[in-house]
């Protein structure tokens, strides 16, 4: 069965003296862009140099506030709305994190509620039940597929609660959300984060598996993988005038729209 990303063209990204500042001042800023659809891009820097945040502003989900940035055809910040509508968050912490006390199958049927409720036509709507159930599933199945999540291979299948998810396992838990929203742009954050050797190896072949298939990726990182297309480094901008970090991102810009 096709994956999820199978049918999609990426989004091209590109940025010139892109910042964002928040109330304590740049969160970053300075920052150029240059992908192309279906990019690998890791996006590293130092702690608290705000690569959070620009992944969130990025994806329309925090307002810049100087440079500029374009996403497929929609420029930021004027058209931050289209931006969400084309991209997905998967592992971003404080923003779309797993419900530990959910089960694996009680959050893709969320997430596939969720599409269907925002995202769905009068026509779908008026679809047998059975019709949608069958639906459901196969949007599912591809899901996992893409994300490489084998429910077999987890302690109680689809019943298996997020807390019991090793971290690799929950990295693709929640790329699979994401592709639910079958999305141009896919945007990670902490990807290596606590990761052993050979688990880094296998999130950045998934990663690199879906920008193979189309999907533009953006992908947080300690350490900017080989196969990588283009890396962004992230700064700690404006020592001087008190910048915050993704810490204060709260404080430093609302999150408008979706994860």
């Amino acid at each position: 069965m096709d994956s999820p990303q199978s049918e999609v063209t990426g989004a091209a990204i590109r940025a010139e003296g892109f910042g964002l500042k928040g109330p304590r001042g740049w969160v970053f800023r300075g920052v150029s862009v240059d992908a192309a659809p279906g990019s690998l891009v890791a996006v590293t820097g130092p702690s608290g140099s705000g690569r959070t945040c620009l992944l969130l502003a990025l994806t329309g989900r925090m307002k810049p506030a100087e440079g500029w940035a374009r996403v497929d055809e929609h420029q930021l910040p004027r058209a931050m709305a289209a931006v969400r509508r084309i991209s997905a968050l998967a592992q971003v912490p404080g923003v779309s994190e797993l419900d530990p006390a959910l089960t694996v199958a009680e959050h893709l049927r969320e997430r596939v509620m969720l599409k269907r409720r925002y995202d769905g036509s009068v026509r779908a709507l008026l679809r047998s039940p059975a019709r949608r159930r069958a639906e459901a599933k196969a949007l599912i199945d591809q899901a996992l597929a893409g994300a490489g999540l084998d429910l077999a291979a987890l302690p109680k299948r689809e019943r298996t609660a997020v807390r019991d998810l090793e971290r690799l396992e929950a990295l693709r838990l929640t790329v699979a959300l994401a592709l639910i929203q079958r999305p141009r742009l896919l945007a990670v954050d902490d990807t290596d984060m606590k990761l052993a050797a050979g688990e880094r190896t296998a999130a950045w072949a998934l990663l690199r598996s879906l920008a193979d298939a189309g999907t533009t990726v953006l992908a947080v990182c300690a350490e900017a993988p080989a196969g990588a297309d283009t890396t962004v480094t992230t700064t700690e901008a404006g020592a001087e005038d008190g910048a915050t970090s993704e810490k204060g991102a709260a404080d430093a810009c609302a999150t408008t729209g979706s994860a």
